[in-house]
């Protein structure tokens, strides 16, 4: 990777477009830390702490924005707006027949769906926002809690996000690509050395040598070990054998190709995770904004919904709330793939191309043989996922490590570093493609 960094430094154009990356992202790092007018930070700080427990839905949250939601700043929403709406709009795609004739009509089609995206991202940051200044301001997160403060506090908010949704478009357009992607991952990183130091302070420091050498070997090699296994995720196929008949073109009978599709072990990427701790997390998030504790049943239900809880030896009960997000993140996994993935459209257009499975029928039989195949990998995929998303919330329930990133931030590390020196290496194959052709 670093290789791969230096010589792409060699490459003006390519410098260019990293030095460009560069400093949007010192604009973000420095709008993260402004905050919005009329804002007592200090009362949100201690507010969050209040409601935060390690591992939970606001600390996650936070990491995702880089600080930006504690610090209460104009970019608290972060690129979430954006994320969801993106997730959104492609359910849609598959739900409703004039988006998908939309993404099937080339460039312009998708166009038309980007600007939809940036749309719903704008309501969805203006409903966030709204509910945030009215939830929390009357409860001393506005210094004055009036009409005015609050158009201020949604309106700083709504733009902040949408800012971040810009930077990550100019990113992808005059930078080195990936732009919301790499927009997400730096908010992250940002708070990598935080946890790293909450860990030393926790586990390594006024400990004796033994312990202390003990629990760095123990860290590295979990997060070696977290990281091993998402590189595996990621890279991982099952690839498929496809022979193409013999077909003519023009004049010429063209012979028989041999190929191969592909099938993503972690076909829906962070997906499921994000989903399944959406589902989880919602109704805390509502109850806190509502200053709702609950009672008796709903207070157990409550607390076993609340990650901090899970994992717990002195409270084992709650650890019933994991299982549940197992089976949602496995759920999920499947559901996502099912409505991106069709076996029976892609036999179909396999058939018309005049390719087929060696051993297996065109048509229905191919559709099957697929569906099974993919169903096999969904399940590995799933699993893997599952153990990088739960290892982070074992951990913190028998040693209450507290750190503020897990699986989740983990997943979306690797896969956007990888997909990114992907996208340079392909800029610099491509620059020297050009200069052999101009020579």
């Amino acid at each position: 990777m670093l290789t791969t960094l230096k010589n792409a430094f060699k490459i003006k154009e390519i410098r260019v477009k990293l030095l460009f990356t560069f400093a949007m992202l010192v604009v973000i790092r420095i709008g993260s830390q402004l905050p919005v007018p009329g804002v007592n930070t200090e009362y949100f700080k201690s507010w969050f702490s209040s409601q935060t427990g390690n591992g939970s839905a606001f600390s996650f949250f936070d990491a995702i924005t880089g600080g930006s939601f504690i610090n209460m700043s104009v970019l608290a929403l972060g690129i979430n707006p954006y994320i969801t709406s993106s997730i959104i709009m492609q359910l849609l795609t598959i739900a409703i027949p004039k988006l998908e004739e939309m993404q099937k009509d080339g460039e312009d089609g998708r166009k038309k769906i980007a600007s939809i995206t940036r749309y719903v991202t704008v309501v969805l940051a203006l409903i966030q926002a709204t509910a945030m200044s009215i939830g929390l301001g009357r409860q001393g997160l506005l210094v004055h809690y009036n009409a005015m403060s609050i158009i201020v506090a949604i309106s700083a908010m709504t733009a902040g996000s949408a800012f971040l949704m810009w930077i990550g478009e100019r990113i992808t357009e005059n930078g080195v690509g990936n732009g919301i992607s790499i927009v997400l991952i730096i908010n992250i990183i940002s708070r990598l050395p935080e946890d790293l130091n909450n860990l030393f302070e926790q586990f390594v420091k006024g400990k004796p040598f033994a312990t202390a050498a003990l629990a760095v070997v123990v860290i590295f090699a979990i997060i070696v070990l977290m990281v091993v296994l998402v590189i595996i995720l990621n890279g991982g196929v099952r690839k498929i054998p496809v022979q193409y008949a013999q077909k003519v073109q023009g004049r010429r009978l063209v012979g028989a190709q041999s190929s191969n599709m592909p099938l993503k072990i972690n076909t829906a990427g962070v997906i499921p995770i994000i989903f399944a701790q959406s589902i989880m997390q919602f109704p805390i998030i509502i109850c806190s904004f509502l200053q709702y504790e609950g009672t008796g049943f709903w207070r157990e239900v409550l607390n076993g919904l609340d990650s901090s809880n899970w994992c717990n030896p002195k409270q084992p009960v709650y650890s019933i709330g994991l299982l549940v997000y197992i089976l949602l993140v496995i759920f999920f996994a499947y559901f996502y793939t099912s409505i991106t993935f069709n076996p029976l459209m892609v036999a179909d257009n396999m058939k018309k191309q005049g390719g087929f499975i060696p051993g297996i029928r065109p048509g229905k039989p191919t559709s099957d043989y697929l569906t099974r195949v993919l169903n096999y990998v969904i399940f590995i995929g799933a699993v893997g996922l599952t153990i990088v998303g739960i290892l982070p919330y074992v951990f913190n329930g028998l040693f209450k490590a507290s750190v503020s990133f897990g699986g989740t931030s983990l997943i979306i590390i690797v896969s956007v570093i990888l997909e990114t020196m992907k996208q340079i290496e392909s800029q610099m194959l491509v620059r020297n493609y050009k200069g052999f052709l101009n020579d």
